[in-house]
């Protein structure tokens, strides 16, 4: 593991009221500041979204959610020291984070993997700009190391995936589970095979089908795919899709309501609201993944002189950045403490869950 590769040991659950470790506050209540600080209410920071925009249910909600906290907390004023810019199609992210650093925004958020080519052209031709990116690890192309002025903020998907495939092979009553992916990548094979480990480990006989919208915005075409695998006999499918996944929700609450037993799984955040249909939810439970806290954290770190431009900050189930939700109504009994069981087996190292299509093949050898 290269040098720079720092984990994050912050408990998230601990630190979410940002006021306790940031910068202290004068008898008025004015944020006080020391060397290296930012008076909090000079401060800017600017996020700009990815295609799956500001409203997804999920990845970019939880992050702009976070920067919202951040700033409600130091009372900091929304569209003045912190915004969003949405972007409808890829073409618009490097001109939006320019934007934002010809604005003179003390911190600039990029919010997902699709933006790295873009924030990289940012981060080359404005070396005094602070620019953070969420879910990728920007690396110059010469040195093979990270920008100075780029703060890579990662994520362990594959360990909370796991969890949520632990829950569907427990819950699942045909053992038929899909897994529907945005865009085929790196980054969305953690989701895919963490998932698919999960399962297998609990109940190997197991079918699993996956496949890819090729998209983080496209519902109609979640949807299809959502129907084709419940109809084929899946009866619970884990999404890693953005807003697509929201298509999925659609064919899974039009089934409930003429009676078929089908579930999903969500991502990001904890999305038993985004399944409700009447007094009831098509939301099994959701893979977290605290976005929101990791916004919120590296913003506070920023304005207090600690941008950590440089490095890579990934956060996993040893530091709750990722996990199952507390929304557990649905969950049978026995469930959540069998969730347990393996959460420990990964914390201890008994279990290695897999990333790579290769790592799940050996895996699977090895049940």
């Amino acid at each position: 593991m290269k040098k720079w590769l720092r984990n994050a040991t912050l408990g998230f659950a601990a630190v979410v009221a940002l006021s306790a470790c940031g910068a202290g506050n004068d008898d008025n209540g004015d944020n006080a500041t020391g060397d290296g600080t930012t008076d909090a209410s000079d401060f800017t920071v600017g996020m700009v979204t990815d295609v799956g925009g500001i409203d997804d249910k999920s990845f970019n909600q939880s992050a702009w959610e976070g920067l919202q906290a951040f700033g409600e907390d130091l009372n900091l004023v929304e569209n003045t020291n912190y915004s969003y810019v949405q972007s409808a199609n890829e073409n618009e992210f490097e001109p939006n984070l320019r934007n934002l650093v010809r604005e003179d925004t003390d911190l600039v958020w990029g919010i997902g993997f699709l933006m790295e080519d873009a924030i990289r052209t940012i981060a080359e031709q404005n070396e005094d700009a602070q620019l953070a990116i969420v879910d990728t690890v920007v690396l110059n192309p010469d040195t093979k190391e990270p920008y100075d002025n780029i703060a890579n903020i990662t994520f362990k998907e594959h360990e909370g995936s796991f969890l949520a495939g632990v829950v569907a092979a427990l819950e699942s009553e045909t053992d038929q589970i899909g897994f529907i992916g945005g865009v085929e990548s790196g980054l969305i094979k953690k989701f895919e095979v963490g998932f698919k480990a999960g399962v297998k480990a609990v109940n190997p006989d197991a079918e699993i089908a996956v496949q890819y919208v090729e998209s983080f915005n496209d519902q109609t075409t979640a949807q299809q795919i959502a129907n084709t695998m419940y109809s084929q006999g899946a009866d619970i499918i884990y999404h890693a899709a953005g807003d697509s996944g929201n298509g999925l929700f659609t064919e899974a609450i039009n089934r409930a309501r003429n009676g078929e037993n089908v579930w999903v799984i969500g991502v990001d955040a904890d999305q038993y609201e985004q399944g409700v249909y009447g007094d009831e939810s098509v939301t099994l439970t959701s893979m977290v993944k605290r976005v929101d806290v990791a916004v919120a954290l590296v913003s506070e770190d920023t304005m207090n002189g600690n941008f950590p431009g440089g490095q890579v900050l990934e956060y996993g189930l040893d530091d709750n950045g990722v996990g199952i939700s507390e929304s557990t109504q649905n969950l049978s009994d026995g469930t959540e403490d069998e969730v347990d069981n393996y959460r420990e087996q990964i914390l201890s190292g008994e279990i290695e869950v897999p990333q790579t299509d290769e790592e799940y093949d050996e895996f699977v050898s090895g049940l």
